[in-house]
């Protein structure tokens, strides 16, 4: 009797949702400062366009990697100072969840994992151009996310998990 609650119990284990972070790393980085030097000689008044997207693939098993990829566009007036770009990926072992979870989980849990990641990368890269630090504020991926299922909602597609 024994041995089959204990069994029962670690077939029930396996059963339960996993999350685990596998690794973080960046996939691809770009920085671009197309009017250095001439721009340090100008007063500075940025302003800061950022772009960000998130995709996902299946890789082997139950694992997943995500990519953020954040686009940074700085002007000084009517001039780009420098355009700055990094791909913050990680690889997720992710399994036992709904389709409604696990969707959540590649659009909106992993992308907040990995966006301080992709903050500090895009910080040092602007700092090393000789620019003030950026110092992107907080991305709420759960809003991004609620608004991402409306406006499919709203148009008629479906949700898909790759």
């Amino acid at each position: 009797m024994t041995d089959q609650s204990t069994n029962g119990a670690v077939a029930e284990d396996a059963e339960a949702p996993q999350f685990s972070l596998q690794r973080i790393y960046v996939r691809d980085l770009s920085f671009e400062a197309p009017k250095s030097p001439a721009i340090f000689r100008q007063e500075w008044t940025p302003s800061v366009a950022l772009d960000l997207n998130t995709r996902q693939k299946p890789l082997e098993g139950d694992f997943y990697e995500v990519v953020l990829t954040l686009s940074v566009t700085v002007n000084n007036g009517d001039e780009v100072a420098f355009i700055v770009e990094v791909q913050q990926a990680g690889i997720f072992l992710i399994k036992g969840l709904d389709p409604a979870g696990m969707s959540h989980t590649l659009g909106a849990f992993c992308p907040n994992i990995l966006f301080p990641y992709a903050r500090e990368t895009i910080d040092s890269l602007v700092v090393r151009g000789s620019f003030p630090a950026l110092m992107l504020a907080p991305v709420n991926f759960d809003a991004l996310y609620a608004q991402e299922l409306s406006r499919m909602q709203e148009s008629g597609e479906t949700q898909t998990v790759q």
